[in-house]
């Protein structure tokens, strides 16, 4: 790991819950990592004001004014290409001259993938960039990879979101030998639909992958594979019933130990216990999804995050630099001899 300082730029008015919990997330993940410097993009005197109200090294936070904000209601492309003074583009910008090494945002899925593609640009031999968050299980999260940013992806792309992941899953959660999968609805290769069954054999003859074969969705939260393979409308559909059901359940289980007193007494014995399960669900201590595979870091937050999820993005993004991720997964896939398509 490289032992440098770290530039991370932040949008702090792409959120649901507006710029005071960017600033407070910004300021105590400061705190925690010592070789960090942050860049907040936004109303340059409500972002002054807001951080008056802390105690904090002023030389390692620097605001960058933008008069405009991209929201969800706007076009993407459009308001990527039009809305240049806004604190996604600005942010974004940051990164592509080189200012910044990481991008966080909990602004528009659709603004940040196609401000990550147009701006700061697929990085050289990557055909696709990925959306990959971190999924918890019942043993270390996997990486969902896509889930997001390629709806009909070729069967080439998933094998490179293998290759993009498995690096991912070495250098920044410390997975060694990650296993690789691809969702389908059956273990047996003669299942699947027409991608799945056109990337397997792709996927069988890659050496650069641990790859164990087919996985079903009710696999995936008992960690049957470090690294989840799918297209974007899958992974998308994955990764928000894994949100709701996660909700539900704990909804639930609050609501059944509330219901007299014999079970709010046995809440309280297993108090400690039902914390630290809530933690392995909580989105706050897993960072954002990365964008993999650009020229510079670029991650993606909820819109609804909070200071939480600000700071471990932070902590991610100084980890991903550190271990030049960036830099590992082109190297790692100079080997196809292949180039960035134009399709």
């Amino acid at each position: 790991m490289e032992n440098r300082n770290v530039n991370i730029v932040i949008d702090t008015f792409g959120g649901d819950n507006g710029p005071e919990n960017m600033v407070r997330g910004a300021v105590k993940g400061l705190e925690e990592n010592k070789n960090v410097t942050l860049y907040l993009t936004g109303h340059k005197d409500e972002l002054e004001k807001l951080l008056s109200e802390y105690n904090y090294d002023k030389d390692r936070i620097k605001v960058v004014d933008a008069s405009e904000e991209i929201t969800c209601h706007d076009k993407p492309v459009e308001a990527v290409k039009t809305k240049k003074d806004s604190s996604l583009v600005v942010g974004l910008n940051l990164v592509k001259e080189g200012t910044c090494d990481a991008f966080i945002s909990a602004g528009s899925s659709g603004a940040v993938l196609a401000g990550g593609q147009f701006i700061v640009g697929r990085a050289k031999g990557v055909r696709r960039t990925p959306l990959a968050p971190l999924i918890p299980t019942s043993k270390t999260p996997s990486l969902l990879i896509d889930c997001g940013a390629n709806v009909d992806p070729k069967p080439e792309f998933l094998v490179q979101f293998a290759k993009m992941g498995s690096i991912y899953m070495q250098n920044v959660v410390g997975v060694k030998n990650p296993k690789v999968a691809i969702i389908n609805i059956g273990t047996e290769d003669e299942k699947g639909n027409a991608l799945v069954k056109a990337t397997l054999p792709l996927l069988k003859e890659c050496n650069d992958i641990n790859f164990i074969g087919c996985i079903e969705s009710r696999e995936i939260p008992f960690g049957k594979a470090d690294v989840i393979l799918t297209d974007a409308f899958t992974g998308n559909a994955i990764l928000k019933l894994y949100e709701g059901l996660s909700k539900m359940i704990l909804t639930e289980i609050k609501k059944s130990l509330m219901s007299n007193l014999k079970s709010k007494i046995g809440g309280l014995l297993i108090k400690n216990s039902l914390k630290k399960m809530v933690s392995s669900f909580s989105a706050s201590n897993k960072g954002g999804a990365p964008l993999l595979g650009l020229k510079g870091l670029v991650v993606k937050i909820h819109g609804n995050s909070k200071e939480g999820e600000v700071i471990s993005a932070i902590r991610q993004c100084r980890d991903f630099v550190l271990n030049d991720v960036s830099g590992k997964i082109v190297r790692g896939l100079e080997a196809e001899g292949s180039e960035a398509s134009e399709e």
